[in-house]
C-alpha cells in the first residue's frame, strides 16, 4: 500500500491498511492511523497526528510550521481526526506557543487551496470552500458551511450551523445558526434552509428567529438584548449556545446591515 516512491521516515508510525502514493513525504514525528488514504505528492511534516479514514488529496501540506514571526522552533502538532476529506493544495499548519497544537475535527470537507493557520480550531461536520484562508487561533464549531474565498482573521470565532456566503472577509464573531453575508460582512437572517435540512423543528426555528430580532432589530446595546432574549424566548440548548456565544465574544458579533 506504500509506493516505493514515496518517502516514509523510519520513525514515522503508520497505522493498518493505509494508501501512501508516489512522491508523498511522511516525515518523522508523524502518526497516520488506519484506513487513510495519502495521495501522490502530498506531504505530511513533523508533528503531523492523522487520524482515520481520511483522504488527503495531492499536494496537501500538514504540519508545516507556523507563519508567525513568534515561533521558535516548540515543539507543536497538527492534528486531523477522522474521516476528513482534505482536498489538494491545502495547507494546514501546526501550533505555536500559544495553544500548542492545531486541530481539525471529523467528518469535514476542506477543498482546494484551504488554509488554516497555526492553533486555529476546526470542529466537526463542517464544510470549507475553495480558497478560503484562516488565521491563527480562529475557532470554528461544529456544522458550519464556509464558502469560497473567505478571509477569516486571526482570534475569530464562527458558530454552530452557520453559513458565510463567499467572497466574504470578516474580523468579528459569527454568531450560530445565521447567514452572513453582503459587503461589509453582515447579518442576513437566519439559515432558515439549513436548519430545516439538519431536522431542527419549526418551533424552534422561530424562537432562533425571534432571538436574533430582539439581538438585531430592536436598537438595544448587545447586553440589554440579550436580557430581553432570557426574559422573552424560551430557553432551550439552541438559545443558551447564542446567549453564551455573544456573551463571550472578544471581538464582538458582525453587525446588521439596514441597506
Amino acid at each position: 500500500m506504500i509506493s516505493p516512491l514515496a518517502y516514509v521516515d523510519p520513525e514515522a508510525r503508520i497505522g493498518q491498511n493505509v494508501e501512501i502514493g508516489p512522491f508523498a513525504f511522511i516525515d518523522k514525528n508523524v502518526v497516520i492511523g488506519d484506513n487513510n488514504r495519502i495521495m501522490p505528492g502530498a506531504k505530511i511534516l513533523y508533528g503531523s497526528r492523522i487520524g482515520n479514514g481520511n483522504e488527503i488529496f495531492p499536494g496537501a501540506v500538514i504540519g508545516a510550521v507556523p507563519q508567525d514571526l513568534k515561533f521558535r522552533g516548540e515543539e507543536t502538532t497538527a492534528e486531523i481526526g477522522d474521516n476528513n476529506r482534505i482536498r489538494e493544495n491545502v495547507t494546514i499548519n501546526r501550533g505555536t506557543a500559544a495553544k500548542g497544537r492545531t486541530v481539525v475535527g471529523n467528518n469535514n470537507l476542506l477543498m482546494e487551496g484551504v488554509h488554516v493557520a497555526h492553533d486555529a480550531t476546526v470542529g466537526n461536520n463542517c464544510i470549507i470552500g475553495n480558497a478560503t484562508k484562516f488565521a491563527g487561533e480562529i475557532i470554528i464549531d461544529d456544522n458550519a458551511i464556509i464558502s469560497g474565498a473567505v478571509l477569516m482573521h486571526q482570534f475569530c470565532r464562527v458558530g454552530g450551523y452557520v453559513m458565510v456566503q463567499g467572497g466574504c472577509r470578516f474580523s468579528k464573531d459569527i454568531p450560530p445558526y445565521i447567514i452572513a453575508g453582503r459587503e461589509p460582512i453582515s447579518y442576513a437572517g437566519i439559515n432558515l434552509i439549513g436548519l430545516r435540512r439538519r431536522g431542527f423543528p419549526d418551533e424552534l426555528i422561530e424562537n432562533i428567529h425571534n432571538a436574533y430580532r430582539i439581538i438585531y432589530q430592536q436598537g438595544m446595546n448587545i447586553t440589554q438584548a440579550l436580557e430581553h432574549v432570557r426574559e422573552e424566548i424560551p430557553m432551550s440548548p439552541e438559545i443558551e449556545y447564542i446567549v453564551d456565544f455573544i456573551s463571550s465574544s472578544k471581538r464582538g458579533i458582525i453587525p446588521y446591515n439596514t441597506k
